[in-house]
């Protein structure tokens, strides 16, 4: 019941919609003609229009941020812990726009939408987005909703991807930049796990080269397996020492092939709960995206002389055992922030969590990223 909802909570929400007839032309050459953004909005936009926060979303996960979509929801969204009344992005001071990337799987237009050229899902025929196009969209939504400046576009992992590209792409149009357990670009080792991963996916005989809601089925086998991988890479090697060891489901071993330690258990649920709420060929989108962000690439990997267009004050963050993307990924942004003369506030955070660590309790980082977002100005 709602009475059992924390009152620093934003409480239930509903998602909203907005349909777009703009064209958008991707990197790719492509063009969506038309589209569909779902997002959640959380807080009060003011008269000036000058306290809303953007925040963007990594890879698995959507628009629902922050609350509950019913009174019974026993699961708030992804980032309850920093969204709400009091938290860091304090919803009694901030308007908070979250939305569903284009080529997602949970109301935005994406693979599993009608091609209105067909009257058919889009499957393997939705054109692969980048960075780029979600920050273009992301303006169109900004300038719908009449926010002519963020006070701040914020992300962990690939939504700080999202941030950073905020701050090159549209330099005037957002005063805080909030970056967390991010980097520039993938490391080599990065796109190798993603591309097993959508091989995994691509692999599976239920695949039917993307176009498995033809046969009314899906490509479960390959996307748990994806998912298993993925969720490995979050976990830092003692957050999972801490939780199983080596302890085994059963009283002893079998000496077969099924599931006998409770880590394979955890990860065997993880992938099967994972099916249930995602679509294969969103994952392989969205890894793509991953993959192509490199936001020195046209400077020859030079940040700093990317980093010198910039107008956004920045606030980066990152995790000690997180080593998908490690704090030396941060270090990097920063001394090229640094470089360029910008102003740059970076904290380095102790936590056993790995890559989660962003989207998990921890009193130093949540009171740290709290203290930031008060200093941010907004009209009365």
């Amino acid at each position: 019941m709602l009475s059992k909802i924390a009152t620093d909570s934003v409480g239930v929400v509903r998602p909203q919609s907005l349909h777009f007839d703009e064209p958008l032309e991707l990197v790719s050459g492509k063009t969506i003609e038309q589209y569909e953004i779902v997002y959640e909005t959380y807080g009060v936009l003011n008269a000036q229009a000058d306290n809303a926060v953007l925040v963007c979303h990594a890879l698995s996960t959507d628009h629902h941020a922050a609350g509950y979509h019913s009174e019974e929801d026993s699961k708030p969204g992804w980032w309850e812990i920093c969204i709400g009344p009091g938290k860091p992005i304090d919803t009694n001071k901030f308007f908070v726009v979250s939305p569903s990337n284009l080529g997602h799987c949970s109301g935005s237009t994406g693979p599993q939408s009608i091609d209105p050229k067909t009257n058919k899902a889009y499957g393997p025929d939705f054109p692969i987005v980048t960075v780029i196009d979600w920050v273009n969209y992301q303006k169109r939504l900004a300038d719908r909703l009449g926010i002519k400046q963020w006070a701040a576009v914020a992300g962990g992992s690939l939504g700080g991807m999202q941030a950073l590209q905020w701050a090159v792409q549209f330099p005037d149009m957002l005063r805080q930049c909030v970056v967390i357990a991010c980097a520039a670009k993938l490391s080599a080792q990065n796109i190798a796990f993603n591309a097993v991963a959508r091989r995994a996916i691509m692999s599976d005989p239920d695949f039917h080269d993307g176009r498995y809601y033809d046969h009314a089925t899906v490509p479960a086998s390959g996307l748990k397996t994806a998912r298993m991988l993925g969720h490995i890479t979050y976990l830092s090697d003692d957050a999972m020492g801490d939780k199983f060891g080596r302890e085994l489901k059963g009283e002893k071993l079998n000496y077969d092939y099924g599931i006998e330690f409770q880590v394979e258990s955890y990860l065997r649920y993880q992938g099967e709960s994972f099916v249930d709420r995602f679509d294969a060929n969103t994952y392989l989108l969205m890894t793509k995206a991953l993959d192509y962000f490199d936001l020195a690439g046209k400077e020859g990997g030079n940040l700093a002389a990317v980093f010198e267009k910039v107008k956004a004050k920045f606030f980066l963050a990152s995790f000690a055992t997180d080593w998908r993307f490690s704090p030396a990924r941060s270090r990097e942004i920063v001394s090229a922030l640094t470089d360029a003369k910008r102003d740059v506030c970076y904290l380095e955070f102790a936590s056993n969590h790995g890559h989660d660590a962003f989207l998990v309790k921890n009193d130093h980082y949540i009171d740290a990223f709290r203290a930031y977002m008060q200093n941010i100005e907004v009209s009365k």
